[in-house]
């Protein structure tokens, strides 16, 4: 973009730079904006190449030597391929200089020969890779002279420079000893001066007068801006197919004739309000960034800690299978060895028994010499003890059986299970995702975020639940907190605002996936908690509380049923009203409750204790129809006027619907009258601004607000009539607030 300024315009360019050190924009790393992707160097002349990439001149004119080198390289080889290839030394910015002109002199001389041909080895030195984008660019017939040079990098570039060496002070060029520091540089002049000499040297009413200074500075680069193609022609338009600055020549005769062309002011102020532009939305998204690189960090240093106890977790349970292993297999090894020991002991205790045997051989040879004995009592006597022996020896052959078994297959370890299962080890048996109870989780005073555990077989040590308030004007970072069960209650969030949750299980370093994330939107104002007061206008035979008065009940009994002998036409039955035990007096306070759906008619709002004191006192004729509420009279005209003699500011519900009313005062975005009852219902009233306004207070979205009038101490009211049931919503933790230091 910057090759399209001119030559005022890039002096006026620098109104940038200006406007971001002005606002004190920090800019970090501009350092490496300024490096020439070549040399790796700040800038040095650099030129624009047709990839809008910028380049030092001097690394340009390397590059394409040493293109032209390569291919001279190969021509070489080609025509002797035995020979080595010799490199040759960086050369000198003047031999390159002197080499490449001579040529493009050869290649100019080629192309003007008629019916001659470039050789396939002839070098083509003006196409070059370039080193931002590595891609081939050419630079047409002109080479290095058709490439504009980019004045205003060239300035940013010096003007870094200047304040890394802001300690070295520029001193005046035409001051007599001793030499004064300059104040200004003159670039008609390319030379510095004092105060005292600038005045001498450029007296005012003169033509140096009108010359162009600048703050001191060594770098006097040239004023216009030339054509390549034209030198004598200054450039003043912007090619728009091209997208470079070109002349009038250029546009009348020149390569862009046919191009469309726009002036050098309309392209500098196009493209000067985009850069603006983009370097505003930058600057603006600085504190976006910072979030997002202190998250990244976070993550970082989490990333590594995890690593390391992962690493730590894997070798302990790698060691103890190892453990575990080892003592198995001295235990299986010390049992093989106990049973084989005394598996031998046995067997050789039979041998050496049936060793004995084989002296049956003497006592047969014995036995046979004693039955030659003829004299009876000497065989008797002999012969009782020799049978004996005989016998046990005969029995021993008959029932032989070995002492011990020889095999060993009931000590045959079968490790083919636990090898699939050492086989089949990885990370696969990860964590399933937990899921955000959506029913169960509610935000009233404070958040209670509830989740439900996966059904895995390996349950979560313990789970962070994370939440950030949604904010279009910023990108929060995601607040943190751990627990082990699978609820958590949050108290620090702010009023009237919505905010994201969502829950990870964590078991060792092992993450499990996030949930789902969900959205809650707090309430507009502080939870006013109360009870319901069985004193003030309790009807004790129409109304039932329960132990604890967070919740009223409207029963029909004996009275209704005896009175029911009167009631001929319409329904002159009364609402049953029921009262908080406190009251406001300031500030703005919200509160919350449930009504039964089957609830036939309930109404909820607000009530002063002026105008309830004068409705007590003063009670209306009940036998008229006029005095109940729902009488059946339901224009607008009288809803209004009604509504102005009660001392409530009611909200109607019954039969599972929520019913807005037609009065003008009424502000609302819904167009019917009846929506459906959500499960719990919000009222807020705001005593300073005189407005109460009534809330889904699942979604904290307001269904309608109406005006009213606070006088006195105003009081949560509700009144019931038929069957039905309301529920004060539990505050979170559930505890009765002190309201003495608030009102």
């Amino acid at each position: 973009m910057t090759t399209m300024i001119g030559s005022e315009e890039i002096h006026q360019f620098g109104f940038i730079v200006d406007t971001i050190s002005k606002s004190q924009a920090v800019i970090k790393n501009i350092e490496r904006e300024l490096m020439c992707p070549s040399c790796k160097e700040l800038y040095t002349h650099p030129l624009i190449l047709p990839c809008q990439h910028s380049i030092c001149h001097k690394c340009v004119k390397e590059l394409l030597f040493l293109t032209m080198e390569d291919s001279t390289d190969v021509s070489s080889e080609v025509s002797s391929p035995g020979s080595p290839r010799v490199r040759i030394q960086s050369p000198s910015v003047e031999r390159l200089d002197r080499i490449l002109r001579s040529a493009t002199q050869h290649r100019s001389y080629f192309m003007r020969s008629r019916g001659s041909k470039r050789n396939s080895l002839t070098p083509k030195i003006t196409t070059l890779s370039c080193p931002g984008c590595l891609h081939d660019v050419d630079l047409g017939e002109r080479g290095i002279n058709g490439l504009f040079r980019n004045f205003t990098l060239e300035t940013i570039v010096e003007r870094y420079r200047q304040a890394a060496r802001a300690a070295t002070a520029i001193m005046c060029d035409l001051c007599k000893p001793p030499v004064q520091e300059s104040t200004k540089s003159c670039l008609d002049c390319s030379a510095s001066y004092c105060n005292e000499c600038f005045k001498i040297h450029h007296p005012w009413g003169t033509v140096k007068a009108q010359h162009e200074y600048v703050g001191p500075t060594t770098n006097f680069r040239p004023k216009v801006l030339m054509c390549p193609e034209h030198e004598s022609e200054k450039v003043n338009m912007y090619c728009e197919i091209c997208r470079r600055p070109v002349c009038h020549l250029c546009k009348l005769a020149g390569s862009h004739a046919n191009h469309r062309v726009t002036t050098m002011s309309n392209a500098y102020k196009t493209l000067k309000e985009k850069l603006t532009k983009g370097i505003g939305y930058l600057i603006s998204k600085e504190s976006q960034v910072q979030t997002q690189i202190s998250e990244l960090q976070i993550l970082i240093t989490r990333t590594k800690s995890n690593g390391e106890r992962a690493l730590e977790e894997a070798t302990y349970n790698f060691e103890k299978l190892f453990n575990i292993l080892e003592e198995r297999k001295t235990f299986v090894l010390k049992s093989i060895q106990d049973c084989q020991s005394t598996r031998l002991e046995r067997l050789q205790n039979q041998m050496e028994e049936y060793q004995g045997l084989l002296e049956n051989n003497g006592l047969v040879g014995y036995a046979q010499e004693v039955l030659k004995e003829t004299d009876h009592s000497c065989f008797v006597q002999t012969a009782k003890q020799l049978y004996t022996r005989i016998q046990k020896a005969s029995e021993s052959l008959k029932t032989f059986h070995p002492a011990a078994d020889s095999s060993f297959e009931d000590y045959f370890v079968d490790v083919s299970k636990e090898e699939n299962l050492l086989s089949d080890l990885s990370f696969n048996k990860a964590l399933e995702m937990p899921e955000i109870n959506e029913k169960e989780s509610k935000i009233y005073n404070s958040a209670k975020i509830c989740w439900s555990r996966p059904n895995d077989s390996g349950l979560a040590d313990s789970y962070v639940l994370e939440y950030r308030k949604l904010d279009k004007s910023e990108d929060p970072m995601w607040n943190e907190v751990e627990t082990t069960s699978t609820n958590k209650v949050l108290s620090d969030l702010d009023l009237n605002s919505s905010y994201c949750f969502r829950v990870q299980g964590l078991k060792g370093s092992v993450c499990s996936p996030r949930s789902k994330e969900i959205v809650l939107r707090t309430p507009p104002a502080p939870v006013f908690s109360f009870f319901f007061d069985d004193k003030c206008g309790y009807n004790k035979e129409h109304l039932r509380l329960n132990d604890r008065r967070d919740t009223v009940e409207s029963i029909a009994g004996l009275p209704l049923l005896l009175g029911a002998e009167r009631v001929q036409v319409g329904c002159y039955m009364c609402l049953d009203y029921i009262i908080a035990d406190v009251g406001i007096t300031k500030g703005k306070y919200f509160w919350a409750f449930s009504v039964e759906p089957y609830s036939y008619m309930v109404k909820v709002g607000v009530a002063s204790d002026i105008k309830l004191q004068e409705w007590l006192h003063n009670p209306r004729d009940i036998s008229s129809p006029r005095y109940d509420q729902d009488s059946g009279h339901d224009s607008g005209s009288e809803d209004v006027a009604f509504d102005a003699s009660q001392p409530f500011t009611l909200a109607t519900i019954g039969m599972k619907k929520f019913v807005i009313p037609k009065a003008s005062n009424v502000s609302t975005a819904y167009n019917e009258r009846t929506i459906p009852l959500p499960s719990r219902i919000g009222v807020c009233l705001d005593y300073d601004k005189g407005k109460v306004g009534f809330y889904d207070a699942d979604t904290m979205e307001c269904l309608y607000e109406r005006d009213v009038d606070c006088i006195g101490t105003m009081y949560p009211a509700f009144a019931l009539m038929g069957g039905g049931v309301i529920r004060l919503d539990e505050v979170i933790p559930a505890k009765q607030l002190d309201y003495s230091q608030e009102m």
